[in-house]
C-alpha cells in the first residue's frame, strides 16, 4: 500500500494490487487506524464526521486527478466492504474502497457495479496500481481542496 493522505483517525492509501484497474479509474482505500472498529456504527459521531469529510475529500480529488491524467472519470463509487475477512477467520475492520469508474473501462464496465470476484479467482492479476504520477496528482488535488470553504475543518464541528 501506498500511502496517500492520513488524519488523526483514518489513513488513505492505494492499493497495489487493486480491485478496479488503473484505466478503469482506480482503487483508494480509507483505512480506520484502530482496526478493533468493525463497521460504521462503532465510530464516535466525531469519527464518522471526520470519515464523511474525508470521503468526500479523495472523492473529488480521485476524480479531478485522473481527469487530469488522461482517465475519463465520470463516477466515483464508495464501498464499506470487509467480507473477506471472514474468509481468512479474521476479524474484519472498517474500510471504505473508493473506486474511480471511467466511461471507457475495460474489466470494470461502466455503468455496470463493480464486480468482486473472489480474491483468488485471477480475474484481478492484470489490474494496473495507481502510478506515482497518479498518486501525486491525487495529493495535490486533496490540498487544492482542503482549502476550499466546503472543506474547511470549522464547517466539519458537531458541537
Amino acid at each position: 500500500m501506498v500511502l496517500i493522505y492520513e488524519t488523526d483517525n483514518f489513513i488513505v492509501e492505494s492499493n497495489e494490487r487493486p480491485l478496479v484497474s488503473r484505466l478503469d479509474g482506480g482503487n483508494i482505500r480509507i483505512k480506520v487506524k484502530d482496526t478493533s472498529i468493525t463497521d460504521r456504527t462503532k465510530l464516535t459521531p466525531k469519527m464518522a464526521i471526520e470519515l464523511m469529510r474525508l470521503t468526500m475529500i479523495v472523492g473529488e480529488a480521485l476524480e479531478k486527478a485522473l481527469i487530469r491524467r488522461g482517465i475519463p472519470v465520470v463516477k466515483v463509487n464508495y464501498h464499506d466492504i470487509g467480507n473477506w475477512a471472514f474468509k481468512k477467520n479474521q476479524a474484519p475492520y472498517l474500510h471504505i474502497h473508493m473506486f474511480g469508474r471511467a466511461k471507457d473501462a475495460k474489466y470494470q464496465p461502466f455503468p455496470e457495479s463493480v464486480y468482486l470476484p473472489d480474491w483468488n479467482s485471477g480475474f484481478y492479476d492484470n489490474f494496473e496500481a495507481l502510478n506515482e504520477e497518479d498518486i501525486s496528482e491525487i495529493k495535490h488535488q486533496i490540498n487544492l481542496l482542503l482549502k476550499l470553504p466546503k472543506y474547511q475543518s470549522k464547517e466539519w464541528r458537531n458541537d
